[in-house]
């Protein structure tokens, strides 16, 4: 789910209301998914909304990613980009669904 991309510079009241009526409906560009790497265990996540104060939250999405979410966790974020540590396994279909949230 994504929401409306306004430019900063945006005068467009259809557009700036278009984009508040989505945030009410719950679509924002916070949100998404995100595949953990196989055989290691590091996952690096391009999130463009992500910066160093962010918060992410990781919700499985499969029943080998909800295998491994007790071991799993954010471990850095910076701006652009989050790193996930996880157990190393063979498993490729581990799917978490991701928040970056501040």
């Amino acid at each position: 789910m994504s929401g409306v991309n306004l430019h900063l510079n945006e005068k467009d009241p259809v557009q700036q209301n278009r984009a508040i009526r989505d945030l009410f409906a719950g679509r924002s560009n916070a949100a998404g998914t995100v595949t953990l790497t196989a055989n290691t265990t590091t996952t690096a996540v391009n999130a463009l909304n992500c910066s160093a104060g962010s918060k992410v939250f990781l919700f499985p999405r499969t029943a080998n990613a909800a295998a491994v979410v007790a071991s799993t966790y954010v471990a850095t974020v910076a701006s652009g980009t989050f790193t996930i540590t996880h157990p190393s396994n063979a498993n490729a279909d581990k799917n978490f669904f991701c928040v970056c949230l501040g």
